[in-house]
């Protein structure tokens, strides 16, 4: 169990990497001409489709392989005193890894698609392109409800099996619930889940690693008997 606890740590501690990754490269390196005609946005795309593909297969397949890796981990960690809740958690977990993948895989099969289509009609393509963007936004870019979900519920299983720090679970009680608000459309919130979660994947992946489990209090109390009976 230990071993799977530290390889969780590590997951989530690459987790918190390719989130400060994506904001560095799309706030300071990717320079879109969103305001330019249809001709030379897909120029620029066609230009830039190599590493545009590298940063969605990372930010979002790599980053979904982490988070299934994280997910059976946590769950490993807390079912013992909140298996309902632990299993809840999991199952909304694992639906937000199958929506971050194919997020992903939509994102560079759509992304070369538009970009052949671009050639012979542009203002066709940048149709199918504003479409594929609303599925990516829809899956998981910009709707965080099912992630939120998954945070919220494993910090109040994990408060309940006192596995991890309480600071750290109030954090993701917190981070949980942003992630349900973006059901309203406002950047602001999905920047609020993104950034607390940068600090709460960093934060559970030095726990996982450097304290790979604490004996649950039902295993302390079986501990207890058993030396209680042994004398």
């Amino acid at each position: 169990m230990n071993n799977l606890q530290r390889i969780g740590g590590v997951a989530a501690l690459s987790e918190a990497v390719i989130y400060i990754s994506a904001f560095i490269f799309f706030g300071a390196f990717w320079d879109f001409p969103a305001n330019a005609a249809a001709v030379e946005k897909f120029s620029f795309l066609a230009d830039n489709q190599i590493i545009l593909s590298i940063v969605n297969l990372t930010m979002y397949v790599v980053f979904g392989i982490f988070l299934a890796v994280l997910v059976l981990a946590l769950h490993q960690r807390v079912k013992n005193c909140a298996p309902a809740l632990s299993q809840i958690a999991s199952v909304f977990g694992i639906i937000w890894v199958g929506l971050i993948i194919a997020s992903g895989m939509i994102a560079n099969i759509g992304l070369a698609a538009v970009i052949e289509i671009s050639v012979k009609a542009p203002e066709q393509a940048m149709t199918v392109w504003l479409t594929i963007n609303a599925i990516i936004e829809g899956l998981g870019g910009g709707n965080e409800i099912v992630g939120g979900l998954w945070v919220l519920l494993l910090s109040i299983a994990a408060l309940k099996a006192n596995q991890l720090p309480k600071v750290l679970n109030y954090l993701g009680l917190c981070i949980g619930c942003a992630g349900i608000l973006t059901i309203y459309p406002a950047e602001v919130l999905t920047e609020i889940f993104g950034l607390g979660q940068i600090a709460w994947f960093a934060w559970l992946g030095i726990i996982m690693v450097q304290k790979p489990s604490k004996p649950s209090k039902q295993t302390r109390e079986t501990s207890k008997n058993v030396l209680s009976h042994a004398n």
